[in-house]
């Protein structure tokens, strides 16, 4: 314990990202043999192995969760004698498969857990992968990547229709992480001999459920460390391939207009936006065409067209996509900003010429949460409440803070006031019930003096839920304390 509490982790971070660094500037200019070079070096220094090490005991959110080796934790000694042996082998250790119910659905997915020593070793492939790979990636692929969020996405989204409606084809990619092609993700990797190697014998480790071991013949081991980074690589490619396929301008009535297509992917969802319907329907053919190539198809069920202001095919002019929902609101002539350049003629604002016909710009880009997200936390807060009646008032707030905290804090950059107040009087009610059936022979008044007080936050008076030392957040300001 002495010894692993003494190790200079800062130390070793900056010596592992000086790798890295140098791995991503030689995979920028292409120089393939240099990288390799130093991914050897990166999986055989002991600051590497070590990190893993910590990562996995220490860091990494599933490692509770055992694997067949039935371990959830080993003592720090330990830990240093399976870091000085990590080594790559070509035998490994087979995945544990559990079963967990699905967020909002009645069916369950599967939960697959590598040992702890096989954890490792994945996430010291993914040190010396990753940045190579980063440098390779496309500029639109916001899935588990280092530096980028969901958020990011979404802006790029408003940016991209704030200005122009567009259709929009809103696909997702059917079990794509089990329906990946292991010699196509393989030929793509294109690593040295025994990275390949080692990569070949997670991906066909097998399955173990109970006492009976399963092959596996195609698709990543979910949803382990180096999973994310297998998958994206799967799907590196189809953004500028689609790209290629669409010219960035076309010639309308003797004049350039903008036709340059649109592509943002996260993880398995992806949506291609163009102004042109038919164009768009040759994409989406030519998406499934390229997706054939590496094992994988569409789903069916959430794919579908829609347009961003007008009705389509009996569909509302709004989409979902990553839990927020995109609609675009007719607004009056007062409403709307003139950009520069731009003018005014006949009350209509003049935003783009297409030929000799100029388009109007009369609507207005609203991003909220989805009604799935918004019944999904509700159904949260609500089993917290029913969960916790007969607990302290001091510990629900303690547990319904954690929630609403996480929540606004997803949401807060986007359209949400309507939501979050809509939310906190939903959420007022439902704590009104559980402060009346603790104390039925009492009046209301005196239930609502014991568990409501009031607080004066910068001179205005409101009443909150607290205990005298803490107070419930409300969603519309929870995102603004520290």
């Amino acid at each position: 314990m002495y010894e692993w509490e003494n190790i200079p982790w800062r130390q070793l971070e900056v010596q592992v990202f000086k790798l890295q660094k140098r791995i991503y500037r030689a995979s920028e200019r292409g120089d393939v043999k240099q990288v390799r070079r130093l991914q050897r070096l990166l999986v055989k220094s002991r600051a590497a192995k070590l990190l893993a090490i910590s990562r996995v005991t220490q860091d990494h959110q599933g490692k509770s969760a055992a694997g067949i080796d039935r371990l959830k934790s080993i003592h720090p000694a330990r830990r240093l004698k399976i870091a000085e042996d990590l080594k790559r082998k070509d035998q490994v250790s087979p995945i544990r498969r559990v079963w967990i119910p699905k967020l909002g659905a009645l069916k369950k997915r599967t939960l697959r857990v590598s040992t702890i020593e096989d954890k490792a070793k994945q996430t010291l492939a993914k040190l010396a992968l990753e940045p190579e790979w980063e440098a390779l990636f496309e500029p639109h692929s916001y899935g588990f990547r280092p530096g980028r969020s969901i958020h990011d996405a979404v802006k790029y989204i408003k940016l991209d229709i704030q200005r122009k409606d567009k259709y929009v084809f809103n696909a997702d990619i059917s079990k794509c992480f089990d329906g990946i092609n292991y010699s196509a993700l393989l030929n793509k990797l294109n690593t040295f001999p025994l990275m390949r190697r080692q990569i070949k014998a997670w991906l066909k480790a097998g399955v173990m459920e109970g006492k009976t071991l399963f092959p596996t013949e195609e698709g990543t081991p979910q949803p382990e460390v180096i999973s994310p980074l297998l998958a994206n690589i799967a799907l590196h490619g189809l953004e500028n391939y689609l790209n290629n396929c669409v010219p960035k301008q076309k010639n309308i009535n003797g004049e350039a207009v903008n036709w340059e297509l649109t592509v943002v992917r996260y993880a398995d969802n992806f949506l291609i936006m163009h102004r042109d319907l038919n164009q768009l329907k040759i994409i989406k053919s030519l998406a499934e065409k390229w997706l054939n190539k590496m094992g994988l198809k569409l789903s069916s069920t959430p794919t579908k067209i829609v347009h961003t202001f007008e009705f389509f095919n009996g569909q509302e002019p709004s989409f979902d996509f990553l839990g927020f929902s995109f609609h675009q609101y007719q607004v009056g002539k007062r409403n709307c900003r003139l950009k520069a350049g731009e003018s005014r003629a006949g009350g209509q604002f003049m935003t783009e010429k297409i030929g000799s016909v100029k388009q109007e710009a009369w609507f207005k880009t609203i991003i909220t949460p989805t009604q799935a997200a918004l019944q999904r936390h509700q159904g949260e807060l609500s089993q917290i409440i029913d969960q916790l009646k007969t607990v302290s008032q001091s510990r629900l707030i303690r547990e319904l803070n954690s929630v609403i905290q996480g929540w606004a804090n997803y949401y807060c950059a986007v359209n949400s006031k309507e939501v979050f107040s809509d939310i906190d009087r939903w959420l007022w009610r439902k704590l009104r019930r559980w402060a009346l059936r603790r104390h039925p022979m009492k009046p209301a008044k005196w239930v609502f003096n014991k568990y409501w007080h009031v607080n004066e936050p910068e001179g205005t008076k409101r009443w909150d839920f607290n205990d005298g030392e803490t107070s419930l957040l409300k969603h519309r300001h929870a995102f603004s304390r520290e």
